[in-house]
């Protein structure tokens, strides 16, 4: 049982509120995760030519910083870092997913949570209200985001494998429900050359997607793909460097609501999340059918 939340800015004025909406949201499925909660925010591109990581370390300091710095800039050229608690923003030039894994391979210490142009994820145990005011999310900007709350049923309560999971360059997923067939699907991923962190069944979903749209799917025909391929029951967010779209297997026995006004899109586990927006009293309110796609942006 966990809880799932998106929001996607229609109306610029709204982008400066993104980190302080998405909290409110967050911290209103509690209950429905209370073992470790992560956000994806779709915000500041990196600059032309360049890409972001952002890595997690849980023995972050000034001096480890600068160190960080140092060896970064003799691989790199150079970088530029903005820390937020114990993870780390990187900007680096050239290809983003490259740099991920040479930043995996030179530095054990550090994990990799998301690579791309846009994208930044940030996870951690614990409730989240505390995992919002670690990393300071009111008054962050952007243009959408995805958030998750867990309570751990599959996998371990740890740092890394809670929510969001990203395997490509901005591309995330957060996931409520059970993939029954995701060791099989582990396997042939892996020899496909995905990369997974985690034993997570939800990785394995995202990871899916990753493969699927490196074979030339664009988003809508990889979901329709999963709904033939992923054995299970769920309720899939994804995000993406444009935009966001939401799944439910054919069965969908877990909970989602979504909601639209002039101003914003969001999706939740349940509407108490969507009550805390902005003119949320005006929306279009509506459960996602099952089996059925639903895409916004690009």
């Amino acid at each position: 049982m966990c809880g799932i939340v998106g929001l996607y800015t229609k109306n610029d004025r709204l982008r400066p509120e993104l980190g302080t909406l998405l909290s409110s949201m967050l911290i209103q499925m509690s209950d429905r995760g209370p073992d470790s909660a992560g956000v994806a925010l779709y915000r500041k591109p990196a600059a032309e030519g360049n890409g972001k990581v952002t890595v997690q370390s849980p023995d972050l300091d000034e001096e480890s910083m600068q160190s960080l710095q140092q060896s970064l800039d003799a691989v790199f050229g150079s970088v530029s870092l903005t820390r937020r608690a114990n993870h780390v923003v990187i900007e680096v030039p050239g290809n983003a997913m490259e740099a991920a894994h040479m930043i995996e391979e030179t530095h054990t210490d550090l994990r990799v949570t998301s690579s791309g142009q846009v994208i930044e994820i940030f996870k951690e145990k614990g409730l989240p209200k505390d995992v919002v005011n670690q990393y300071r999310l009111d008054g962050v900007d952007g243009t959408h985001a995805l958030g998750h709350t867990r309570m751990a049923t599959e996998s371990a309560v740890t740092t890394e494998h809670s929510h969001p999971f990203s395997t490509g360059l901005d591309l995330c997923l957060v996931h409520n429900g059970s993939l029954s067939n995701h060791n099989h699907l582990r396997r042939m991923l892996m020899s496909e050359g995905i990369r997974f962190q985690t034993d997570n069944d939800s990785e394995v979903a995202a990871g899916y997607l990753t493969w699927r749209l490196s074979q030339g799917d664009d988003l809508e025909d990889a979901l329709n793909a999963a709904l033939r391929d992923l054995d299970g029951f769920y309720t899939f967010a994804i995000g993406t460097k444009d935009g966001f779209a939401v799944l439910r297997d054919p069965i969908a026995c877990k909970p989602a609501v979504l909601a639209e006004t002039d101003d914003w899109v969001a999706m939740a586990s349940e509407y108490r999340a969507i009550a805390q927006l902005p003119g949320a009293e005006n929306a279009r309110i509506w459960e996602p059918e099952p089996a059925t796609i639903y895409t916004w942006g690009g």
